[in-house]
Formats: C-alpha cells, structure tokens, sequence
C-alpha cells in the first residue's frame, strides 16, 4: 500500500469494514472516563430527569453528525485530512490539519494521565501501595503499548481485538457498574424514585446541557473519516453511517447517564474513580474500562499519524504513529495536563465550525475544491470559529458547539447555492 493515502480513495481491497465493525469501534471509542466524568458535571445544576433528556438528545444528535461526516468519508474514500483538503484548498488546509495534530498529541497524552491516575488509585485500593514512582511506570507501562499499538495494523486491531474481545469486556463492566449503583440508589434515602425526581439546583439550561452532551460525540469529527473511509464499497456508506451512529449514540448515552447516577450516589467530595472502586468488584469493572480506555488514545495516534502522512508522506502511518505515540508520552510524563484540559477543549471547539463548513460545501454531489486555497470557506471557517467564542457569552442557555455549527452549516449552505 502506497504510503500516501489520503488524497486518493482508499483502494478496494483495504475495504473491509462492514456496519458490525463500524459499531464495535464506535462503541468502544465512545466508552470511557472522561466521559463519566463529563456526565457527572450535568448533575447537580439540571435534575435527573432533566439531565437524561438531554443525553438522549445530545447524544443522537452529535452522533448523528458524526455518522453524517463517516459517510462522506466512506462515499470518497478518503481521510480527515483530504476531506479538509477537499473543502479549503491544499495550501490553506494545512493550518487546521496542523492544529489538528497538535490536539491529537494533547488527548493522546491526557488519555494517558486517565490510565495512569486510575492505575495509580487501583494500586492504592488493592494494596496500600502509594509511591511516588508508580504514576510514571504506569505512564511507560501504557504508554508501550500505544506504541506497540501504532506500529501494527489498525484494521486488524479494530477487526480482531476490538469486536471479537474488548467490546464484550467493555459491555460486562458497564452493566455491573450500572446494576451497582442502581442498587446502591434505591438503597439510599428515598430510593431510586427519589434519585429520578432529584430536581437541579439551576446554572445551566437543557440546551447548555444538550451542547455539553454534544461536546463528546463531535469531539472525534476531525477523526472519524480516518476510519469510515475502509467502509466495504458495497453499501460502505450507509453501513459507516449507521455503525457510527448506534454505536457511539449508545455509548455516549450510557456512560453519560452512568456519570450521573455515580455523582448521585457517590459521598460528597468523592472524585468518581474513588466512587467507582468501592462498588463490588468496582477493581475489575475499572480495570477493564481502562483496557478500554487504550483504545480511545489508540483512536488518537491513529488519526495523528494519518494527518502527518498527509503532510509528509515520506514516513508510513504506522511510522509516524510510533512517533506520535513517543511525544505523548514525554508530554504525560512531565506536563501537568489537568491544567492542559481547557486549552485542549477550546482547541478541539475550532473543528465544530469546520466541520459545519465541510458537510455543508461537500454533501450530494459537493465538488473538491482544486485551488490553494477556498477564501471564502476559509473566511467562514473563521467566523465560525468567532461564533463558538461569543455565542456563550452572548447567549449562555445556547451553549457553544450548536450555535456555531448551526452558523457555519447555514452560510456555507448559501455561499453554496449562490455560486453553483
């Protein structure tokens, strides 16, 4: 295989993914701490009740979106990078495949001080052990391997690993988890119908709380093509579409939800990997959704590695992944990366607003675009970018990632009809 793929549609014999594989990765990407965590900021500012409707909304939503960006890459059978080439121009899409490499770095090595502060807790639970070394050896524990990872085949670790042993796995410890601590709230005050009818103390409307749920499902919008695109030609498309869309709409909805019934019944102060460790068998259930967790970074070498090939192809994918993999490691081993979080998160807001443009300029029969650079797609790019900074200060009940995704569909929408 040519190093070089992403400019020209992946060829058909590297098609193999069919609608079970595209929903067991999504799945698995869509299962993590993280997103936990995020879950448990929904409660206590909106009520249960409250809280659940938006993940249900949020969640169909932004996977909706990203299934919508999976079959365009599936439909052309390119990458990330080339539908951003295809929509700005080849000279003026480096800037956000550039940006977008240095996120990738950024998740890479957050996914990795997930891992190693749940290992590090694990450790501390099971035996009492609190070294300060232990942090860093789960740091190049994990971080080998990544590397490990990102030198082989992805489409063998999707195929094999993924849907035939870690998907299973995964599901296991979400349902102990969940039966755990349904149990555990209706076994509190009230029981479980007062867990349900918990009203929220207010700080944040239902469409904030729909746009936070959002946040995590169009988070990996400047990934999912990297993946859709080994779609089987036969019915490719549509089975990267719906794959995409089940499978990260369900997980999104069940560890979003799980966060909010962990936040509910957790003592106060608890952080949730606390919380979650002193369920029955919480050890085994945490272990196997950080084996999980690997993957999410995974998903980031992976996509890293891909948009640096399409930069310089002088390097194969699989080099440039162990490159990749080598500068997050360094990056978790002496950045303090909690502190990292919000310039990542305002860094990963920029692709909301592209990938409004995207869509917009490249759905139906969208021709690429030839020239350097597309100025006006690249104009509205930007104001798209202004939109995401001033809409929540303008408007706060509206959230960030739908307005300026809204704002960017809409007038790259008519930019389009009106020259074509």
């Amino acid at each position: 295989m040519s190093h070089n793929n992403h400019i020209q549609s992946i060829p058909s014999a590297d098609r193999v993914f069919g609608f079970s594989d595209h929903a067991a990765l999504w799945f698995s990407l869509g299962v993590g701490l993280l997103v936990m965590q995020v879950g448990a900021y929904l409660t206590p500012a909106v009520g249960t009740q409250q809280a659940m409707l938006a993940i249900v909304i949020g969640s169909i939503v932004g996977a909706g979106f990203l299934a919508y960006v999976a079959q365009l890459g599936a439909d052309r059978g390119l990458s990330s990078s080339g539908l951003i080439q295809q929509t700005l121009g080849s000279g003026f899409a480096k800037l956000p495949i550039a940006l977008n490499i240095v996120q990738l770095l950024g998740w890479t090595a957050f996914e990795l001080v997930i891992m190693r502060d749940g290992v590090t807790a694990m450790l501390a639970q099971a035996t009492g052990i609190k070294a300060s070394w232990i942090p860093y050896a789960a740091t190049l524990v994990f971080g080998g391997l990544l590397y490990l990872l990102a030198a082989g085949s992805m489409i063998q670790l999707v195929r094999k690993f993924i849907g035939r042993y870690g998907l299973p796995l995964v599901v296991l410890s979400l349902l102990w988890l969940t039966v755990q601590f349904v149990v555990q709230a209706n076994s509190s005050a009230g029981g479980f119908i007062a867990f349900w009818n918990q009203e929220g103390k207010g700080g944040m409307s239902t469409i904030a709380a729909i746009d936070l749920v959002m946040a995590m499902p169009v988070s990996w919008l400047p990934l999912v093509a990297d993946y859709a695109r080994y779609g089987k030609e036969s019915n490719g498309s549509r089975n990267a579409m719906r794959g995409t869309w089940m499978g990260y709409a369900i997980a999104n909805i069940w560890c979003y939800g799980l966060g909010v019934l962990v936040v509910s019944t957790s003592a106060p102060g608890a952080d949730l990997v606390t919380t979650l460790l002193l369920a029955q068998f919480g050890l085994i259930a945490l272990g196997l959704i950080l084996v999980d967790e690997l993957d999410n970074a995974y998903g980031d070498v992976h996509s890293g590695a891909v948009s640096l090939n399409h930069l310089s192809a002088k390097r194969s994918v699989p080099t440039w992944g162990k490159v990749v993999a080598v500068v997050a490691i360094a990056a978790a081993m002496v950045l303090d990366m909690h502190s990292l979080e919000p310039f990542l998160l305002i860094l990963s807001s920029i692709f909301v607003p592209l990938f409004g443009v995207i869509v917009a300029w490249l759905c139906g029969d969208g021709k690429a675009t030839e020239t350097r650079v597309h100025a006006p797609l690249a104009v509205i790019w930007l104001l798209g970018i202004a939109a995401s900074y001033f809409a929540p200060k303008l408007y706060p009940d509206f959230g960030q990632s739908i307005p300026a995704l809204l704002f960017t569909l809409g007038l790259t929408t008519v930019y389009r009809k009106f020259v074509k």
